[in-house]
């Protein structure tokens, strides 16, 4: 049942990345940026509800799993001029921990 689970979560991760991706990249990696910050923030608060197994291997494993990425992060990165690239590092993993830590407070403030 688990893999089963994880690859639901997959098909609905993917599937919005695709979509925000091609609705939002462009010079700038809108996107890419939006899935990987709101993935780190999800994965944070399902971290503090300590989700049971098959709920995280749906949600965390699966959804965020496929929803964030790093191969698309990079690429994209080094596509980039150098100042620009600078930016978009800097605000995707200051974004993506700045998100985490708040999904972990929403979650621990909730539980």
């Amino acid at each position: 049942m688990t893999p089963l689970l994880v690859a639901l979560g997959a098909a609905l991760g993917g599937a919005v990345r695709h979509a925000l991706a091609t609705a939002l990249d462009g010079r700038w990696p809108v996107g890419t940026l939006l899935v990987n910050a709101g993935g780190s923030g999800l994965l944070g608060l399902t971290s503090a509800l300590a989700l049971d197994g098959r709920a995280w291997a749906f949600v965390a494993t699966g959804f965020c799993g496929a929803l964030t990425t790093y191969s698309s992060f990079a690429v994209q990165a080094v596509d980039r001029p150098r100042r620009l690239a600078t930016a978009y590092v800097a605000a995707t993993v200051a974004g993506s921990l700045l998100l985490c830590a708040g999904g972990w407070w929403a979650g621990t403030a909730v539980a």
